[in-house]
């Protein structure tokens, strides 16, 4: 049986595993959305082709998506601790987490964008749309249902490297079962915290899949 405190204690880190999550899926986006846009307008076949800096940013893309997260976290600690002033506790693990999505969210972002019909940007081209009207009014709401899926698994992907962070001491859910349910066997603990991950992702999975379809002007 679970005394108040132990209760209190997954409740606390219930809460900062959605703060982590939420917070950092936020500053993520506005990185990684821009980023997206970019590979997708300046590819080869975008509307203003420019090689160099496509290949160039996504070398970078790719080199940071290649990191395992746990080597990351512990790699940008200095990073870290100069952003928030310290390298432990929920608020400094935004840090890596933003770091680590922000190149997943960009490659999410321009999978989405590119599946928009050319048939449909090209009759906006040649009716004389800015290159920002043309993001901004044509590729944005075109892909709306599949970038909101996207966002769907991009935070449940942030959730998870949440629950690494624990092993350096990152707050929230995966720090309780580290400390309790595997540095002192309390299995019970353990389960707990993993069922509520589950639950959470379950939650976040289910909404941005209905959020998509009440995006999707295509079944309406």
């Amino acid at each position: 049986m679970f005394d108040k405190i132990i209760i209190n204690m997954i409740v606390e880190g219930f809460w900062d595993s959605i703060y982590m999550t939420l917070v950092s899926t936020v500053f993520a986006y506005l990185i990684g959305l821009p980023l997206g846009i970019i590979l997708v307008v300046t590819d080869k076949d975008g509307v203003k082709p420019m090689v160099w800096l496509n290949r160039g940013l996504g070398v970078i893309i790719n080199i940071l998506r290649s990191v395992p997260f746990l080597i990351l976290l512990i790699t940008i600690i200095p990073f870290t601790r100069w952003v928030t002033g310290t390298s432990i506790g929920t608020t400094a693990t935004i840090v890596p987490l933003v770091v680590a999505a922000a190149p997943f969210i960009a490659r999410v972002v321009e999978s989405s964008l590119k599946e928009v019909d050319k048939g449909v940007i090209e009759a906006a081209q040649s009716m004389g749309t800015s290159t920002f009207q043309l993001i901004y009014k044509v590729l944005l709401p075109e892909s709306l249902p599949s970038l909101v899926v996207g966002a769907a698994l991009a935070v449940t992907t942030i959730l998870s490297y949440s629950a690494l962070a624990g092993f350096t001491g990152g707050g929230g859910l995966g720090d309780i079962a580290i400390r309790y349910g595997y540095n002192r066997y309390q299995t019970d603990i353990m389960l707990v915290t993993v069922a509520l991950l589950v639950v959470i992702v379950q939650v976040l999975q289910e909404a941005g899949m209905k959020l998509a379809k009440v995006c999707d002007k295509r079944r309406r």
